[in-house]
């Protein structure tokens, strides 16, 4: 994979180590537009990443340094998470300009293909889990909805990046129904800051139930939600000491 430099002065030194991925569509309506977006610094945004169309990839800053791209956000309880993750920009117009007939425009295949190498190389290089592999709406839920519900994740949890539990394999899960906080109890194991719980339900949908972005808690995401749960535990487990 070839990487072309575009430095941005958009960043800072880290505070944390590296512990995240955090991925992003643009939201504009050209991938140049959002490049020199993010190397404006009046616009005070970057990424470490931008990944175009036809999978050309751009670095903007260095993974050793705190890019700007997650502003106010949490997961899984801890925040700061400029200094945590590392950010990649996908140049998609989303749900600012779709396609006519309001169809969010396609992730290319040449475009997914690259970034599912660069998430590879990134994840590897720094030991991310994978239920530390985000995206903006799952950590700002209350502001963000990027990189929207048309975002392939089963692929990329295919290829190992990020984590996508089969909802037919979940079928079989029970919800406590009698449990009056285990919503907000399984949102908030998965990773979801739950001070705005409607806002942390449309999140989770938005990623693992893509065709019902309700923030309504039915059968179906309740059952989704305790399967997407229990998965995230066990990702985020001890590994067992070797005999």
């Amino acid at each position: 994979m070839q990487i072309t430099d575009a430095p941005s002065p958009n960043h800072d030194e880290r505070r944390h180590k590296v512990d995240m991925l955090v991925l992003h569509y643009t939201g504009m309506e050209t991938g140049q537009g959002a490049l020199d977006r993010m190397r404006d610094p009046e616009a005070k945004v970057s990424a470490h990443y931008m990944v175009w169309e036809d999978g050309r990839v751009v670095r903007l800053v260095d993974e050793s340094r705190r890019a700007w791209h997650a502003g106010l956000s949490s997961w899984q309880g801890d925040d700061d998470l400029n200094s945590r993750s590392i950010g990649i920009e996908i140049v998609n117009g989303g749900h600012d300009f779709p396609l006519p007939g309001r169809r969010l425009p396609p992730y290319p295949e040449p475009q997914i293909a690259a970034l599912i190498e660069l998430c590879q190389a990134i994840v590897t290089r720094h030991g991310i889990p994978q239920a530390r592999v985000a995206g903006h709406s799952d950590i700002a839920p209350r502001r963000k909805i990027d990189p929207g519900e048309h975002f392939p994740w089963p692929r990329l949890a295919e290829a190992g990046v990020g984590l996508w539990p089969d909802e037919a394999a979940g079928a079989g899960c029970v919800w406590m129904g009698g449990d009056p906080g285990g919503l907000n109890r399984l949102l908030g194991a998965i990773g979801y800051d739950i001070t705005d719980v409607p806002s942390a339900l449309r999140a989770f949908q938005r990623r693992f139930l893509p065709d019902a972005v309700t923030a309504m808690a039915d059968a179906r995401t309740l059952r989704r939600l305790a399967h997407v749960a229990e998965a995230y535990a066990a990702a985020s487990a001890p590994s067992s000491p070797q005999a």
